[in-house]
């Protein structure tokens, strides 16, 4: 899952990154409305962490400029204002939930959660396919229930996937939920993971296989000896 972080504090948007990256999202970090507003009309993001009290401008614009061009993303605005009224001028403005400075990073993360778990949003509490279970919110992934280990990147490939299931998911989509704006990107990183991640699922037995369509993607499906059965 992709998330844009837009928050001017250094020491904050640094501990929010390194804490949200820990858990398996993939994090982008801007610091101005300005670049915000750019970035958000060319990148899509699953979600957006947004500052109001920004150098260049009130964070609301940010929001009110994404609602008027149909842009339905989560955002889930970081704020020291907590009164009421400042709450319903946020949620007026097209805010979906609130965070109010100081917090606790466990809330900030169960809050997303929630958010992406609402309908005509992405994330699942579990995805399924095959003997394959994935567990979105403890990141934990069991073939047969047996739990099994799988690095982060192996993770986040195998969700793009599965959120998928049956479906082309482009080269550039999975890039984009692995890697952030200032990561390097090897020109063969995105198979190599997906080499390794079918390997150990063939290795633990999972009775879904991952298909690569040359020059346009790949799709996980069930096995098909699974759907004859």
């Amino acid at each position: 899952m992709k998330l844009l972080l837009i928050e001017d504090n250094e020491r904050l948007s640094a501990l929010l990154q390194q804490g949200l990256s820990e858990v398996g999202f993939t994090v982008d970090v801007l610091t101005t409305v300005s670049d915000a507003d750019e970035m958000l009309k060319i990148s899509r993001y699953d979600a957006v962490v947004l500052d109001l009290n920004l150098p260049d401008g009130d964070g609301h614009e940010v929001l009110r400029e994404m609602r008027s061009r149909g842009d339905s993303t989560p955002v889930l605005v970081l704020t020291a204002r907590g009164t009421l009224k400042d709450r319903v001028s946020g949620l007026d403005a097209g805010a979906d939930d609130y965070a109010v400075k100081p917090f606790a990073l466990e809330e900030l993360i169960a809050r997303l959660n929630a958010l992406l778990r609402r309908p005509g949003n992405l994330l699942g509490v579990a995805l399924k396919l095959g003997n394959l279970t994935f567990d979105t919110t403890a990141r934990q992934v069991f073939v047969d229930e047996k739990p099994c280990y799988l690095s982060a990147r192996e993770l986040a490939v195998l969700e793009a996937l599965m959120r998928r299931s049956s479906r082309v998911v482009p080269k550039k989509i999975l890039e984009g939920n692995l890697y952030g704006l200032a990561d390097d990107v090897g020109s063969n990183a995105i198979e190599v993971y997906v080499h390794r991640l079918r390997k150990r699922l063939a290795e633990l037995g999972a009775t879904v296989q991952i298909h690569t369509l040359r020059g346009v993607g790949y799709m996980i499906s069930q096995s098909e000896t699974e759907q004859a059965d």
